[in-house]
């Protein structure tokens, strides 16, 4: 059925009347109480699935009781709609409880979409998976909101709707039926797992590394059920004690329990065997024997008495360049807890050192008594546990004097030579869990870095980091997990900080897992270091040469996200404006930010999948657009359902970013849409530093291209200053002087002529 109609109790007084059921294609009226009990669902393709139009005729018998509706029904359709309460029974009871039970086939869960949810206070509203033992809460009233979507685990869900009032709200839902699936098969450790499919009748294989052997099934079927479940538990891969291993091309043999310790009084044989008219070679890449009680034979032959080609008790270190058989088969024997054996040497020499991942010179080279010999470790090794110079001493019982030393790449070092190798620590064996090396290269202060990183090889969740400076606060040059093909970084000073860190939780296992990175003293020039490219992502350069100024944009593929600066600019003094950035999947939507004039409702604290916005607009403005923005997954990213012209203007709108002392921007406005220009220009005798034009960006929010500009006073200006000010002392002080003369003429000859005229007077009177 699309609706729902009252169910007929007998021993209820109710009234009688017509209940119009909902249903997005039909409507159709069914008498509720007692013809309610002849309701049914119509299934598809079956004779009744037609719907007509039916109007009966009843009397209303109106009874007051306090008793709460009948509402409860099961549907077994494989989609529908639910509208509760029934509206036709709400206005004549004080409570309402209503629960409703949907059962599509085995191997199909159900879905259930809220189309309108409009609750009162104090309505209850509950969703249960009931197809397992126990039940299972999925939704309540807390949560229901429009567009949530509700899927149970089995093939049937219980909907439960309470109201303590007679004038409840009300919920309408749309369920439909998918297809349900086992859970993903866990990964056994050391081992492998890959499925054909997770529905009904898909099959999951195992497989185990090398040198592991399967203990379990090795195919699982998912069965179908209320749940869909596996057929059977996940294998486990166990490292055997010993075994025949035929027609071996490449493989690995593992000590019972690696990478933990073998167990005590073990006796394991192998026995390898290569394809007709092939040969065997064997390389170690980690040995760890409790010393003179477990012991590590390795034959040249197929049975323990063949030829020894490796006795553990026999030599102290191990052939870096491995074994090989002269037959298609090895015999391997490791024992524990056995009983060593002495090693006799010529008499008057002493036995010929060794030193792996280094070399040595010696005074005599048949290792006679008095034969001094010194030791050196290949670039990127340390000396360790060791004299640097052993001599043979006592005719009467020759040996060293010192133990022979061991060459190891260590974790962490201060390196200050012009160039030299950094290697992972025991390189090319596996490193250690838990680490954190720091390595400090430094060369003159006149020179820059160049890194040549050759091998990249290390974990998912361990990290190398390269800083451009001197210690862990310098910005970072890159960073790096995984593997990588071989690539090159520059620093911008002299001194560079590299730090490795291992997954405290992971083990690396084989040989050649790590990094090797070489670095060499080169001259500075006047472009920034090359920037690394970004996982999920990529960059683009606004010049083909990194010089000042230079804009590099990084971009994220579809599904992600920049973390960080999207926009890095080469600064004057060679150095990136910023850090480096990221790309990081897309597990919620950014805010869309608030709206003038308006204020807004949110569904939840966070903007998840799922959440929903909507803005109100203060008294006196009207709404342009949707008021509803609803987020969800595209498979591309998180999106915004609806966007409004108000919303787009205020993601899109940039402000302006400033401008320099002594500079004139072409405009002065507050706010820029994405794609406008502002041009800069110096005042007269300025010097524009960097880009004359920046461009905003689209995005959300918009970027400028680049930084402002700088004005600074040029030579030329100085000078004709200089000029400009002597003559603005020069000429008020002519001028002054010229004024200061001719007041004093004019004041001589007034002088003279009243002496004249005084003298004539004078005369006359006379």
């Amino acid at each position: 059925m699309h609706a729902l109609a009252a169910a007929f109790h007998s021993n209820t007084h109710v009234p009688v009347s017509s209940t119009v059921l909902k249903d997005p294609e039909h409507s159709t009226v069914i008498p509720s109480a007692a013809t309610a009990a002849r309701a049914k669902d119509v299934r598809p393709g079956s004779d009744e699935e037609e719907t007509t139009t039916t109007t009966i005729t009843t009397t209303t018998i109106i009874t007051t009781m306090q008793s709460p509706v009948p509402c409860q029904l099961n549907l077994t359709r494989p989609e529908g709609y639910i509208e509760a309460p029934p509206q036709s029974s709400s206005a004549f009871h004080s409570t309402m409880d209503c629960s409703y039970i949907i059962t599509v086939y085995m191997g199909y869960g159900v879905e259930v979409q809220v189309m309108n949810v409009n609750l009162s206070e104090g309505d209850k509203v509950a969703f249960e998976d009931v197809g397992h033992r126990e039940n299972t809460m999925l939704a309540n009233e807390s949560i229901l909101m429009r567009g949530l979507v509700v899927r149970s685990h089995s093939n049937q869900i219980s909907i439960r709707f309470h109201s303590p009032r007679s004038q409840a709200g009300s919920v309408l839902l749309r369920y439909q039926a998918f297809v349900l699936s086992c859970v993903f098969p866990q990964r056994p450790l050391y081992g492998d797992v890959s499925v054909s499919s997770l529905h009904s009748g898909g099959e999951a294989f195992f497989s185990c590394l090398t040198g592991y052997q399967l203990q379990g099934p090795s195919v699982l079927t998912c069965r179908n059920a209320s749940t869909p479940y596996w057929s059977g538990k996940e294998p486990h891969c166990l490292a055997a004690c010993g075994g025949i291993i035929r027609n071996v091309t490449v493989g690995r043999i593992v000590s019972p329990g690696f990478p933990s310790n073998y167990s005590n009084n073990l006796t394991c044989h192998w026995v390898l065997e290569a394809p007709e008219g092939q040969k065997l070679h064997i390389h170690f890449e980690k040995v760890a024997l409790a010393e003179d009680d477990d012991r590590l034979l390795i034959k040249n032959g197929n049975s323990i008495d063949a030829a020894v080609l490796y006795d553990s008790y026999e030599v102290e270190y191990l052939p870096n360049e491995g074994l090989l058989s002269t037959s298609r088969h090895l015999f391997i024997e490791l024992t524990t807890d056995a009983t060593g054996t002495s090693t006799a040497f010529a008499a008057g020499h002493c036995y010929e050192p060794f030193v792996k991942y280094g070399n040595l010179t010696s005074s005599d080279n048949t290792w006679a008594v008095g034969a001094v010999v010194e030791f050196a470790c290949d670039p990127g090794y340390t000396l360790e546990q060791g004299s640097v110079t052993i001599e043979c001493m006592d005719p009467n019982n020759p040996q060293w004097n010192e133990t022979e030393p061991a060459c190891r790449a260590v974790c962490s070092g201060e390196i200050t030579d012009s160039a030299g190798v950094v290697l992972s620590p025991n390189w090319p064996e596996a490193y250690d869990k838990g680490q954190d090396c720091i390595w400090g290269i430094h060369v003159e202060e006149d020179k820059r870095i160049m890194l040549d990183i050759q091998v990249l090889n290390v974990g998912k969740n361990d990290l190398l980091t390269f800083y451009d400076g001197d210690d862990l606060t310098a910005k970072v040059l890159g960073q790096y997990g995984g593997s990588k093909s071989r690539f090159k970084l520059y620093t911008s000073t002299a001194d560079i900080t590299i730090q490795f860190q291992s997954d405290p939780a992971t083990n690396v296992y084989g040989y050649g897992n790590g990094f090797v990175v070489h670095f060499f003293e080169v001259a500075r020039n006047d472009t920034c270091p090359e920037l690394p490219e970004i996982s999920n992502g990529w960059k683009s350069t606004s010049h083909p040469e990194l010089v000042q100024g230079t804009v590099v944009t990084y971009q994220c593929y579809p599904g992600y996200q920049v973390v960080g600066a999207e926009l890095l600019m080469c600064q004057w003094d060679l150095t990136w404006s910023g850090d480096l950035p990221s790309c990081e999947r897309v597990v919620s939507c950014a805010d869309p930010g608030k709206v003038e004039h308006s204020r807004r409702v949110l569904s939840g604290p966070h903007f998840i999948v799922g959440s929903s916005i909507q803005y109100i607009c203060d008294k006196g403005f009207t709404l342009s657009g949707n008021s509803l923005l609803t987020y969800f997954y595209s498979g591309f990213g998180t999106n915004i359902s609806h966007h409004f012209l108000s919303l787009e203007e205020l993601l899109i709108i940039r402000n302006h970013p400033g401008t320099p002392n002594y500079g004139i921007p072409s405009s002065n406005k507050l706010h820029f849409q994405a794609g406008e220009t502002l041009h800069y220009s110096c005042l007269t005798g300025h010097q524009l530093l960097g880009d004359p034009v920046l461009h905003c960006v689209p995005g959300h929010p918009s970027q400028w291209s680049g930084l402002p500009p700088v004005c600074k006073v040029s030579t030329a200006h100085l000078r004709m200053e200089g000029v400009q000010v002597a003559f603005a002392t020069f000429i008020p002080v002519t001028l002054l002087l010229i004024i200061i003369i001719g007041i004093y003429l004019h004041f001589s000859k007034y002088v003279q002529i009243t002496s004249d005229l005084t003298g004539k007077y004078l005369d006359i009177l006379i």
